[in-house]
């Protein structure tokens, strides 16, 4: 079984996952926009022919989905996305810096980057297109806190 978690946006998914791959060093496999969906389907204003009904994100096993929503198809589009973050985990804190650091450029940090209690390198934010991230360290064997 593989778990994916699919983001929502208006208009933007492709910018964020064009980032998303840069930033993770991973590879859009698809990206079918609206326009490109079965003849009559129901395209009520032009902009939508160019948003994506489906983007498909992979970062070596693990995959990432989205699609571009507007409020008629997906109601609460317009409010803050609230109740899950996509939480990245490595055991290189070096890297999990660098994620968050890139994932923050426009965004906003919720938590900075720093030791916790439970990880030698933790951070939260949102990013520019709103979707809350988590970047975790990985404790090795045997870490503990400097401060305690």
């Amino acid at each position: 079984m593989k778990i994916v978690t699919s983001l929502s946006f208006q208009g933007q998914c492709r910018e964020a996952f064009e980032f998303y791959a840069k930033v993770l060093g991973g590879k859009i496999t698809a990206a079918f926009p609206y326009g490109d969906g079965p003849p009559g389907m129901p395209i009520t204003d032009e902009k939508y022919r160019s948003w994506l009904m489906h983007c498909w994100l992979e970062v070596g096993d693990q995959s990432l989905m989205g699609a571009d929503m507007d409020v008629a198809w997906a109601p609460n589009i317009e409010k803050p996305k609230n109740g899950f973050d996509v939480t990245l985990h490595s055991d290189d804190i070096a890297q999990a810096r660098r994620w968050f650091e890139q994932l923050s450029e426009g965004g906003r940090q919720i938590m900075p980057f720093a030791e916790t209690f439970w990880s030698p390198g933790y951070g939260s934010l949102i990013d520019r297109f709103g979707v809350p991230w988590m970047v975790n360290t990985v404790p090795a064997a045997g870490w503990k806190p400097s401060q305690g």
